[in-house]
């Protein structure tokens, strides 16, 4: 018997290896901050996900957590979102919570209302709803809350293990020991009391096409018949379930089941009883222990765990085979070939059965990097770095061991000869009876040809993303190149395709459509521009699916499907939404891959595994955004102060211009990502930048009114509506219409004193300037009177002069007619003629003498030197009018002997007349008369 578990648990073990997954979204006790258990799941309608955990209520927008303790700080293990409530149990208390003003949740108990006092040690494990009822369901009693009276009615239901159950027939619980029960108008009736419900948990109740099933926690599935009969419901997976130790389950809208183990992951069973799929910890669960399972709105399974919490997106597109062991590699190719799927890879080339369940295993002698598996006339081909094979089941032949096959095509009109592309140029393969070997290289080529096409005209166009693109042209027997012509055709991630009965060429620079009448490359504006966006352009080569006319190609935020148009002929872009972490799983850049696996379903390589594309399960899905919280603070403080959501006045002090925003849309899809973009009107009528980022500050805002906007992006589609909100940051005190009043008067005033201060101003400016003005005219006035007495002095110095002339004049006049009278005289006396002489002696002594002469000089040298007369009488006033003359003689500094004639006497007497003189005036010996009467 141990040995048979052991084969059937190694058997699941494969299969939980080889499945296909749907996308799986992990959520560890770090990222959403609380305690490791999660117990209850529940949902709101506006999408919000809440948590009953280990510290308390967990709360998730799409964006992020928030947790809010229990009211007494106890575990939250059961809760249930009933309209704009969420009711949850903890030990010894149950209630709702409901959102604030602030959008935060507060608690409301509704111990108070119970008329009868809780069991000691009472703790609440389920709550369920029915109709106007909420139940709350203890280990003890089952507590039913009417919401429109707010009254409880108390049911007993004594059980080591709380579990309550909802169908289509009513209210269901289980007694230990006694069986299964059901509540009817507040009463307990006895449903069935069989020894399978008696010695067996059960673990939930499902309405089926076929009756109603019992889950039990080891025995598995059991149909309820009415009169309280079971039976076992026997399917392919019972005695796998007879091995499990089931804790938790849920019945998806779809009708299957979703089964949770204690310590083996998760079973998803079809309504019919088969193991779809199996997922654990290995398969990428957060834990093996399954406390709470959830189906939200949009078919995503929430699942509560031990450790952590995990999603599982069942509705989206995508499934995921991961090589979490690392056993397959990059894979690089893929095909379905006789009901194998086959995996190229860099380790090797991979098969298991397509329909089955079994893990991959390598193809014997395969191992290396594989680059292509292409089906050709009913024959698998696999191109690898040692050559190249025919592959069959799980064995592959090699037909040839010219390295590095990069692609092999069937040659235009010759069905037994095949070209391929390899590391050094080309080879061809010939078909001899039903085998295909290597027949020879081509010569006169020896360029790595990982891309090639044939033209319409036969010649061979080849790509390589550094040397351009070349077109040969070969002999009838294919053995040599008799022609190249060579374009440089450069660009990253390049490559050549045939689609549509063209050839394209596609790199970063856009796409080139090959012109069969000029033999050249030209760019194809319209797929240019449809297969490179402004904010999105391509990544990676361009990949052609001939069975359904499409070409796909990868950017960072889609997958895009480029397809003809069936009525216009016109191609059309389908674009699947991926994040920007899928394209950055693709491998390596320029070997993307994409292969038909099935109807519409589609596989892509990546790095470690590959992910199908189911295009039948693409939903245009609807989402709307919402603020979640609105803050603002002062500048000085480092805490956000919280702001009404929902009141009509947003008006903030201009000290709290700080304002900030949250936001969210409740997505919550793995390969779904969300942006985001805003606007606050009032400072920017422009929207931002598309961000994955759910929360925007504005700091020190100016006053004045504003409207914040947002809205979301979700995958490619855009929310339903734009979430605003309206406030307004009030003017500062110092721009208040008081403020600005006072500003008013102030400055009025201020004018006004400023124009008194102004007019003060320049009144002592002209009374400044008047008197500076004053000052000149006076100094001009004086500097004229100067000029004046200047001109004055000068015209008495001039006169002066012209007195002084006139004395010189008079004086020497008077000197050369005494010298001429006394030299008459002289001859006169020397005359014999005695009495005549006489006579006319005494007539010349009279005119030497006369009195006439003296006036005038004595005029003329006043006028001269007026106060000099004056002076010296005043300083010697015992002078003799002889004496005054001798002085006025020699002011004039005439020497004695030219005073001699003007006194009529001679040399000698001159000389004593100084001295007696100088004795008069007592002048000392040292000094000179003449000197001195000059100076004085």
């Amino acid at each position: 018997m141990r040995y048979i578990q052991c084969i059937t648990i190694f058997f699941f073990t494969i299969i939980s290896l080889a499945q296909e997954l749907p996308p799986i979204h992990n959520f560890s006790p770090t990222a959403y901050n609380a305690g490791n258990q999660n117990w209850s799941i529940s949902q709101s309608d506006e999408k919000y996900i809440y948590v009953g955990n280990n510290y308390g209520l967990l709360a998730y927008n799409g964006a992020s957590w928030k947790t809010y303790a229990s009211p007494n700080g106890s575990h939250i293990r059961a809760v249930n979102v009933v309209g704009d409530r969420i009711f949850t149990g903890c030990y010894m208390e149950f209630g709702f919570w409901f959102k604030d003003d602030f959008g935060d949740l507060t608690y409301q108990s509704l111990n108070p209302k119970l008329s009868t006092p809780m069991i000691e040690d009472e703790e609440f494990w389920n709550i369920i709803t029915l109709d106007a009822y909420v139940l709350f369901q203890s280990l003890q009693r089952i507590y039913i809350y009417n919401l429109k009276t707010e009254s409880f009615s108390v049911v007993a239901s004594e059980s080591t293990r709380a579990r309550i159950f909802k169908n289509k027939s009513g209210v269901y619980f289980q007694k230990s020991g006694k069986g299964l029960y059901k509540i009817e108008g507040g009463k307990t009736l006895l449903a069935s009391d069989h020894g399978i419900l008696k010695s067996n948990f059960i673990i939930g109740m499902f309405d089926t096409s076929f009756g109603t099933l019992v889950l039990t926690e080891k025995e598995g599935f059991f149909l309820l018949e009415e009169g309280g009969g079971v039976e076992k419901w026997n399917t392919s997976i019972s005695k796998e379930l007879q091995e499990l130790n089931i804790y938790s389950s849920a019945q998806l809208k779809n009708g299957s089941f979703i089964l949770g183990t204690i310590s083996d992951g998760v079973y998803h069973v079809s309504k019919s009883g088969e193991l779809l799929e199996k997922i654990n910890q290995k398969k990428g669960l957060n834990d093996n222990t399954i406390l709470s399972i959830f189906e939200d709105l949009d078919g995503n399974v929430w699942l509560g765990l031990n450790n952590g919490i995990s999603v599982l997106n069942f509705s989206a597109p995508f499934k995921e085979y991961i090589d979490t062991v690392g056993k397959l590699g990059v894979v690089y190719t893929a095909a379905i070939y006789e009901d194998h799927l086959y995996l190229g890879t860099n380790q090797g080339l991979f098969y298991k059965q397509k329909s089955g369940n079994d893990d991959f295993k390598i193809v014997p002698n395969t191992n290396g990097q594989v680059w292509f598996l292409k089906e050709i006339d009913g024959i698998l081909f696999c191109g690898h770095n040692t050559g190249t094979f025919t592959v069959a089941g799980n064995q592959a032949t090699q037909i040839a061991t010219f390295p590095g096959a990069w692609d092999i095509k069937k040659i235009p009109g010759n069905d037994s000869l095949l070209l391929q592309g390899n590391y050094n140029g080309l080879s061809i393969l010939k078909k001899e009876g039903s085998q295909w070997i290597f027949r020879n290289k081509i010569e006169g080529f020896d360029i790595s040809s990982r891309f090639f096409e044939f033209t319409q005209s036969e010649d061979i166009l080849v790509n390589h993303e550094f040397k351009g693109v070349f077109r040969l042209t070969l002999d009838p027997s294919f053995s040599k190149v008799v022609n190249v012509v060579d374009a440089p055709v450069l660009g990253t991630g390049a490559s050549l395709v045939a689609y549509e009965k063209t050839i394209l060429h596609a790199s970063n620079n856009g796409v080139l459509r090959f012109n069969e009448k000029n033999k050249n490359l030209e760019k194809d504006s319209l797929l240019t521009n449809l297969l490179f966006e402004a904010e999105e352009r391509l990544i990676g080569i361009i990949v052609p699916d001939v069975s359904d006319d499409l070409l796909w190609a990868f950017t960072d935020k889609n997958i895009i499907a480029l397809a003809a148009n069936k009525f216009n002929g016109q191609p059309e872009v389908k674009k699947i939404a991926i994040p920007s972490s899928f394209r950055r799983s693709l491998g390596v850049l320029g070997f993307e891959n994409i292969k038909k696996i099935g109807i519409n379903t589609y596989l892509i390589g990546i790095s470690n595994g590959y992910i199908t594309l189911n295009l039948d399960k693409l939903r245009i899905k609807k989402f709307d955004i919402g603020l979640t919280d609105v803050a603002n603070k002062n500048s000085d403080s480092i805490t956000l102060q919280k702001v009404s959501l929902k009141s009509i006045d947003h008006t903030f002090k201009y000290t709290f211009n700080n304002v900030y925003f949250e936001y969210s849309v409740p997505s919550f899809e793995k390969y779904t990502e969300v942006n985001y973009q805003f606007q606050l009107i009032g400072l920017s009528e422009v929207w931002s930048s598309w961000s994955e980022t759910s929360k925007v500050a504005f700091e020190n805002l100016p006053f004045g009114e504003y409207t914040f906007k947002v809205r979301a992006k979700v995958g490619n589609e855009l929310s339903e509506n734009i979430a605003s909100y309206t406030f307004e940051i009030l003017r500062p005190w110092y721009v208040s219409n008081l403020a600005i009043l006072i500003y008013v008067l102030v400055f009025i005033a201020l004018g006004y004193f400023v124009h008194r201060l102004y007019r003060r101003y320049y009144r002592k400016q002209q009374e400044q300037l008047l008197k500076e003005n004053e000052k000149k005219l006076k100094r001009k006035k004086i500097k004229a009177e100067k000029k004046l007495i200047q001109i004055k002095n000068e015209k008495l110095n001039q006169e002066i002069d012209n007195k002084s002339r006139e004395l010189a004049i008079s004086t020497m006049s008077i000197i050369k007619k005494n010298e001429f009278l006394n030299a008459i005289k002289t001859q006169l006396q020397e005359s014999k003629t005695p009495q005549q002489v006489n006579s006319v002696i005494k007539t010349i002594d009279r005119n030497i003498n006369n009195e006439d002469d003296w006036k005038f000089f004595e005029d003329a040298f006043n006028n001269a030197d007026k106060e000099f007369l004056k002076k010296i009488k005043t300083t010697h006033p015992d002078l003799t009018p002889n004496d005054l003359r001798l002085c006025a003689y020699l002011r004039l500094n005439l020497s004695s002997k030219e005073i001699a004639p003007l006194l009529n006497i001679s040399v000698r007497s001159v000389e004593v007349k100084r001295y007696r003189l100088r004795k008069k005036m007592e002048l000392p010996h040292e000094m000179g008369l003449t000197d001195y009467i000059i100076k004085l």
